[in-house]
């Protein structure tokens, strides 16, 4: 699945990531579980994927699609920001002002803002603040000094996400909640590991990568910590800035004692 920013499609949540397969490594169970509920789920990767020690884009491009039919969702694109150098520019943000105005999406996921890759923190902030540029009705359309202007007609309507929450997997943080992908785990690892391109064993990077025989355990271990705090069997963790309300203090999940 390889969507255009032609594509018509309403979007009830958007995960947002530098990379192919970002995604799957945080909140592809998340993802999953949405789909169940009968919400509208869609992918948004900033890069191609050009500058990764393994692969190439164009076998990243065939296995995010792949990945995103095991994932149920129903739109990915992946922009052509620089891959080992994303930044925080205007003309950046407004491609993704394009795409959030085109699914207008009620949730977004972006990356935790603290990171070990650069692009990862880097995709936080800008998602952000290209949220908070796609609700504005005068928003620029590109630099003064720029050669040549998009036409605001062409970026849509004003859209701004109710909710953004960040996915908090390698985040050495607290989460504000988790979420319960335990009839999702097979499927989320399934999506992983469509990836040959990186995470089969090669001699390329085989410093840096898990070798492919642990990659299911490690992964599986890490849902299983978070699941247990909140008293399930397998979860991904999430962040919210905002403080959290509460109608019925009979109804709060996760047992105290």
């Amino acid at each position: 699945m390889s969507a255009t920013l032609t594509e018509s499609f309403a979007a009830d949540v958007l995960a947002i990531a530098a990379h192919r397969d970002d995604v799957e490594q945080t909140c592809g169970g998340t993802l999953l579980r949405m789909a169940s509920r009968g919400l509208r789920t869609a992918i948004l990767d900033l890069t191609q994927g050009e500058a990764g020690t393994r692969g190439t884009a164009e076998e990243r491009a065939e296995e995010a699609a792949q990945a995103a039919r095991l994932l149920g969702v129903g739109w990915r694109h992946a922009l052509d920001l620089t891959d080992g150098a994303v930044e925080n520019t205007l003309e950046n943000r407004i491609e993704i002002v394009r795409v959030l105005r085109l699914l207008r999406p009620r949730v977004v996921i972006l990356p935790y803002w603290q990171a070990r890759h650069p692009d990862h923190a880097m995709a936080a902030t800008l998602g952000y603040e290209a949220c908070f540029l796609a609700g504005l009705a005068k928003a620029p359309t590109a630099r003064p000094t720029a050669p040549s202007a998009a036409d605001p007609a062409e970026l849509g309507s004003p859209h701004r996400p109710f909710k953004i929450v960040y996915a908090s997997l390698y985040g050495d943080v607290r989460p504000s909640f988790i979420v319960d992908i335990t009839p999702f785990i097979e499927q989320r690892h399934s999506a992983l590991m469509t990836y040959r391109s990186q995470y089969a064993n090669q001699p390329a990077g085989s410093t840096l990568f898990v070798p492919e025989e642990e990659i299911r355990e490690r992964t599986f271990a890490e849902a299983r910590h978070y699941g247990q705090l909140a008293g399930v069997r397998y979860g991904e963790p999430f962040v919210q800035k905002e403080v959290g309300l509460v109608d019925d203090l009979t109804l709060l999940p996760v047992q105290s004692l």
